[in-house]
């Protein structure tokens, strides 16, 4: 018993610990720079990062005063830091107090799904048409390299402007993974089922053909009706509601949420 609870040790204190310590390690630094990116606490880093080089070079050159006067300002520097990042840290606490912290580990966010509802009844009132491919399981890189790559956060406005018909972008379908917007302008494989070729047009063809061949979901508007279809396991729901499309795309990605949530329970 002994001999294994050394071994056990030893492995920990060798390897284990590292395994655990540089992925840990890595999400936390990630978030914290999810956390920070496009606000004023860029440039506070920065600044930080500047000064922390300017705290070595002193010690390096042995710059007396200008050490002397950077040691009293790390001193007070903690206490500026959590005044200078008080949102942030107010905005972080407030996700771990209600329950978002499983959503921000299993990196699983469905709010994007409310900016495709937006652009899809935008682009219906304008009268155009639109073609959005939500990534699932099995990649799409043979048809994201058709289109021209985008690599942006999904929003509705994004969106809109893609497919508006003056935009060299409109033609093809939009590729999201998550809540990014992959690439744009792709083209889709055609159905060959003779149900859909009598009675459809190119964007819905395209959109029954691509989950023929793939777990994708495809969302689509008419730019002749108007009206919305939801396309799915080769299966295409023609003329339903936004709200029916909402209330679809959303069961469909918590169900995942839970699905992941289990995996990790029974691996952990």
């Amino acid at each position: 018993m002994t001999e294994i609870l050394n071994t056990v040790g030893d492995l920990w204190s060798r390897y284990l610990r590292h395994i655990i310590d540089i992925p840990v390690s890595a999400f936390v630094i990630y978030k914290l720079i999810r956390l920070v990116r496009g606000t004023r606490a860029v440039q506070v880093l920065r600044g930080i990062f500047f000064l922390l080089l300017a705290t070595l070079v002193s010690r390096i050159l042995n710059l007396v005063l200008i050490g002397w006067m950077l040691r009293w300002f790390w001193v007070a520097g903690a206490v500026a830091l959590v005044i200078v990042f008080q949102p942030e840290i107010r905005s972080f606490l407030a996700d771990l107090g209600s329950g978002k912290l499983t959503r921000i580990i299993m990196k699983s966010r469905i709010e994007f799904i409310d900016e495709v509802i937006k652009a899809l009844k935008n682009i219906s009132r304008r009268g155009e048409g639109a073609l959005i491919v939500l990534e699932q399981k099995t990649g799409l890189r043979n048809y994201i390299e058709t289109g021209v790559t985008i690599n942006a956060e999904v929003t509705n406005e994004l969106i809109e402007t893609i497919f508006t018909p003056a935009s060299p972008l409109h033609d093809g379908a939009v590729i999201l993974s998550g809540d990014r917007i992959i690439a744009a302008s792709c083209i889709l494989p055609l159905t060959h089922s003779p149900k859909i070729t009598k009675i459809m047009g190119t964007r819905h063809r395209a959109a029954v053909g691509l989950t023929e061949v793939s777990d994708a979901i495809v969302c689509l508007v008419s730019e002749e009706t108007g009206k919305f279809s939801l396309a799915h396991e080769g299966s295409l729901k023609k003329g339903i509601s936004l709200e029916e499309m909402k209330k679809t795309l959303t069961k469909y990605y918590q169900d995942k949420v839970v699905e992941e949530s289990i995996k990790m329970e029974q691996s952990s």
